[in-house]
């Protein structure tokens, strides 16, 4: 998979914090749809009303747990994407339109897996391309894609997985990023692999100093 938002992304200022305001959120995921169509040869019809109530579901849950964010900043940066993956799933704001006759997609590679899910593809294509771009920006990291983001079965296993428990697709996101994924609760930030280990053996609230 070919993170396409990163490049476009980067050069905007505190793009962390530009990306929870509702109208760079919106721009940045009708930017990712159009280069979706323009490599992969699929284009979406976006519902603004939809993708509105994606934002701000997943404004309300991240900022419930914001306050791990200052135990693993890294870490919570890629469970926020989760957070927006998931939301986008719940409210589906997006519809793949019939590709074109004659439309030649400049990227084959994806073809069976966009064809097979193009709203899926899209929204997680948005969520890993706000992380690589964060990350290059603020820790001068090039964030790498598992090579299971290109297998077919995998995307069969998340979509079937999501359409049990939306929230599924924050553990897939981490394994997509190579990350360890929480498949018991994976919306629960004080679950979290590098989270349980930056708490170490006291409980959240004594960590934090009580929430």
């Amino acid at each position: 998979m070919k993170i396409l938002l990163k490049n476009e992304l980067v050069s905007m200022p505190d793009l962390r914090h530009r990306l929870r305001q509702l109208r760079w959120f919106r721009a940045s995921f009708r930017t990712n749809a159009r280069l979706v169509t323009e490599t992969y040869g699929v284009g979406f019809e976006v519902d603004e009303k939809k993708l509105t109530r994606a934002f701000l579901g997943w404004v309300e849950t991240v900022n419930a747990q914001k306050d791990y964010a200052g135990l693993d900043r890294k870490d919570f940066i890629i469970f926020a994407a989760g957070l927006v993956l998931c939301e986008l799933i719940r409210e589906q704001p997006a519809k793949a339109l019939p590709r074109r006759l004659g439309a030649k997609p400049v990227d084959l590679s994806m073809r069976e897996i966009v064809d097979f899910w193009p709203e899926g593809f899209l929204y997680t294509n948005f969520c890993i391309g706000a992380v690589a771009a964060i990350f290059q920006q603020e820790f001068g990291e090039a964030r790498s894609i598992d090579k299971c983001a290109d297998e077919l079965r995998t995307w069969w296993s998340y979509k079937e997985n999501i359409a049990e428990m939306p929230s599924y697709a924050i553990a897939f996101l981490d394994k997509f990023l190579g990350m360890e994924p929480n498949w018991l609760v994976p919306d629960i930030a004080s679950a979290r692999a590098a989270i349980r280990k930056a708490l170490g053996e006291g409980r959240p609230s004594e960590a934090l100093g009580g929430l």
